[in-house]
């Protein structure tokens, strides 16, 4: 039975990242890319000032700052998928997956201007009266009322996308590798079980308290983390430097070579196999186009939406661009991609054992638990607000003890069906969030170009 349910979900997976979602997510922001005319791209410094603060205005609408909304993204991608799901893409793909990941990020970063931007123009109210942001409400607010069945389709999806079950199975998988076995504890249902319970506390503690208590929580644990996790992989790679050189350029020829890539082909070759496998993870890892981050965003404390949008592009070069690049390029350098079948998270704690045997592992292994925790944080308010918008603010809070419950799926179930089942669910979010977002792209250009008219004017606050 489980086998079939299995080869179910695969199936499906495979078929909703067909070239039809692939047209839609990197076509899409191809499009986005042209129309903005690499815009906000241009404004880099000026997103980095109202990170900083330097525009923050405590009577402008919403809950959270404006880095405490990127730190709630981030913490929701900076996780699993840049560690894990690099994992994935270089043991299937090869280098040349990484290429395609670095697309993906680079063309997600428009994406995320214009979603995220959107999430601010077209907040709307949710039952209880309290203004909300995010795709479900861009989508009635922006294009009307009549578009409801795609805004009930995002948060549908968004019930099953948000949940911890990818997150919780590596961290299991990482703690399991890391400390239990090498120590001769027996790793089974029960001891997979009890880590689940532990993280089940945790999280309650944290998602109980509502956004503030997640928002605050995430902008002190994710800034730290970042910082130990690069100077881990700056050790990885300073030990390995001889060949760093080489599975950099290996990178770009065999994104195009396909030479190490295992997966079944696509578009009856290879190449575009390895291209879907490199876009797949890439929007598992920073989920530009997928909605979820303008669900953080959208809570942002300011009036401008092209502020808020200019914040969120820098998501996709943090997590993807830089994270990313990182855990590839240890994995890499290591060689452990070709002397292992681990894979997953275990795969990069190989790479951190082979260039620190002593200590990496157990460093690796604190940042995992991290990022892990920070983002069934995160997950679990974008699924209350899917809820919320479904059947009504009251109900939200029943979602937390639903999610709470998979965590224990997550700790106790196979990496394969959890990967593919999000990876569906992922897909499908894609669908209205980016018809929506391709839709309103010209009214957020609109706005764009009077915001930076203002601001050449000093006429901005």
């Amino acid at each position: 039975m489980y086998k079939i349910i299995n080869d179910f979900i695969a199936d499906f997976a495979s078929f909703v990242w067909g070239l039809p979602l692939l047209v839609l997510l990197i076509g899409g922001g191809l499009y986005l890319l042209i129309l903005s005319k690499f815009l906000p791209f241009r404004y880099l410094g000026h997103a980095i000032q109202v990170l900083r603060g330097k525009y923050d205005n405590k009577e402008d609408e919403g809950e959270i700052t404006h880095f405490q909304a990127l730190t709630t993204a981030l913490s929701s991608t900076i996780g699993m998928g840049n560690i894990a799901g690099v994992a994935v893409a270089i043991s299937i793909g090869g280098p040349g997956a990484v290429f395609w990941m670095w697309v993906s990020a680079i063309v997600g970063m428009s994406t995320k201007f214009f979603t995220s931007s959107l999430a601010i123009m077209y907040r709307g109210k949710d039952s209880a009266g309290k203004t909300q942001g995010g795709p479900m409400y861009f989508i009635m607010e922006g294009l009307g009322k009549h578009w409801k069945p795609l805004a009930i389709l995002f948060s549908f999806c968004g019930l099953i996308g948000a949940l911890p079950v990818f997150n919780v199975n590596q961290l299991t998988q990482a703690i399991n590798d890391i400390v239990l076995k090498p120590n001769g504890f027996t790793v089974d249902f029960s001891s997979n079980l009890i880590i689940g319970l532990v993280l089940v506390t945790i999280t309650s503690i944290v998602i109980l308290g509502g956004l503030n208590r997640i928002s605050k929580v995430a902008s002190k644990l994710v800034p730290s983390m970042v910082l130990l996790y690069f100077v881990l992989i700056l050790i990885v790679l300073f030990v390995n430097a001889e060949v760093v050189p080489h599975y950099f350029k290996l990178i770009f020829t065999d994104a195009f070579a396909a030479e190490n890539y295992k997966g079944d082909a696509f578009l009856g070759g290879l190449l575009g196999g390895l291209i879907v496998l490199g876009i797949r993870r890439g929007a598992f890892s920073n989920e530009a186009g997928i909605g979820t981050a303008p669900l953080a965003h959208g809570a942002a404390k300011t009036n401008e939406p092209i502020r808020e949008g200019l914040v969120a592009m820098l998501g996709p070069a943090i997590d993807t661009l830089i994270v990313c690049t990182l855990t590839a390029l240890a994995i890499l350098v290591t060689g452990v991609w070709q002397t292992t079948e681990a894979n997953g998270v275990s795969l990069t704690a190989n790479a951190f054992g082979a260039a620190m045997p002593t200590f990496g592992k157990y460093l690796l292994l604190l940042c995992i638990v991290v990022f892990s925790v920070s983002s069934l944080f995160s997950y679990a308010y974008y699924g209350g607000k899917c809820l919320s918008f479904l059947i009504g603010d009251k109900y939200k809070h029943y979602y937390n003890y639903f999610y709470i419950l998979s965590i224990i799926l997550g700790a106790t179930t196979s990496l394969a069906l959890m990967i593919n089942l999000i990876d569906g669910v992922f897909a499908l979010m894609a669908i209205p969030t980016m018809t929506a977002t391709l839709i309103l792209a010209p009214r957020v250009i609109k706005e764009a170009k009077a915001y930076f008219k203002r601001m050449k004017n000093n006429a901005i606050e």
